[in-house]
């Protein structure tokens, strides 16, 4: 039989403390569940809200839109043709303004489903003075001056006016903002009590083999070796209930998206998910049990050095 001559020569194995009957254990599991599923739906709605800013810059400040008021006259046909007229003026002129890509004329059909939501279907708009409207395309980072812009098209023709979106755009991004600036804390504020639970439940759980961890320290096992036992014990629960709250969380963010294509205009639409972005959501499980070890080992470090 081999003599042990130190006492730090011993070899432990991996299960001296018995972490598995820990009581704490399904406290740490369901309070994982829910934080990842609280954490993951308020990610996607963050991304989400990031993708509808981006959407926006893209293709409503990167526009314009240019109306011809109709012509008032007696003569329907008439006040449609010289509305087009004008409208025509209005479109050559803007061909030529440079930082403008390209300039295109909304038809009939186009003008029709723009008011849809608001007349119904079945409306014949050549029966409303409706105002024509030319949709302008902006070449990428162009410097316009658009109060210069507008003061030459309203002498090409008096009855063109131009819209750049960007006041009522800019009271939606600030309120865009406000909503992800409170999911951004709503996120810090469940790390936090995460955090909190895991620390609970490690120092509960240390208290639980106060003894245990004491024979081991006499056996000479270092902090960090007892830390490690806790930190992977910790990881691996935190690991299965990720999987839990994300089994619950993709369904509900699901349901959400699914909620808001019922609303009209095309605003809530324009936010949307990205595989990278449901990357960064799919691996919330093993970033949950990332930061649970962490945690757990230092916990258990500091908690030792003090007892000792």
């Amino acid at each position: 039989m081999k003599k042990i001559s130190n006492i730090h020569d011993i070899k432990f194995s991996k299960d001296e403390i018995p972490l598995k009957s820990d009581s704490s254990n399904l406290f740490l599991e369901v309070m994982i569940s829910i934080s990842v599923f609280l954490f993951s739906v308020t990610l996607a709605g963050v991304l989400a809200i990031n993708s509808m800013l981006s959407n926006w810059s893209d293709s409503i400040l990167g526009a314009l839109t240019v109306q011809i008021m109709p012509v008032n006259n007696v003569n329907k046909e008439k006040s449609i043709e010289e509305t087009l007229i004008h409208q025509n003026k209005a479109l050559e002129f803007l061909k030529t303004v440079d930082g403008i890509e390209k300039a295109t004329p909304l038809d009939d059909k186009q003008l029709q489903r723009l008011l849809r939501p608001w007349l119904g279907d079945g409306i014949d708009i050549k029966d409303l003075p409706i105002p024509r409207l030319i949709d302008v395309k902006l070449v990428p980072h162009a410097q316009i001056d658009f109060m210069a812009l507008a003061e030459k098209l309203a002498e090409i023709s008096p009855l063109a006016s131009l819209d750049s979106h960007k006041l009522w755009l800019s009271k939606l991004i600030q309120f865009a903002d406000g909503l992800k600036n409170l999911a951004l804390v709503a996120l810090f504020l469940v790390l936090s009590i995460s955090a909190g639970g895991i620390i609970y439940a490690t120092k509960s759980s240390l208290g639980l083999h106060k003894q245990v961890i004491s024979i081991l320290h006499i056996m000479g096992a270092k902090d960090a070796y007892i830390a490690k036992q806790f930190a992977r014990r910790t990881g691996y629960i935190s690991f299965l209930g990720g999987l839990v709250g994300i089994a619950f969380a993709v369904p509900t963010i699901f349901a959400i998206a699914k909620l808001s294509e019922k609303i009209e205009g095309g605003i809530i639409t324009e936010a949307s998910l990205s595989w990278l972005s449901w990357s960064s959501i799919l691996s919330l499980p093993l970033f949950s049990a990332i930061v649970a070890m962490m945690t757990a080992y230092v916990t258990v470090k500091k908690t030792l050095e003090k007892m000792m």
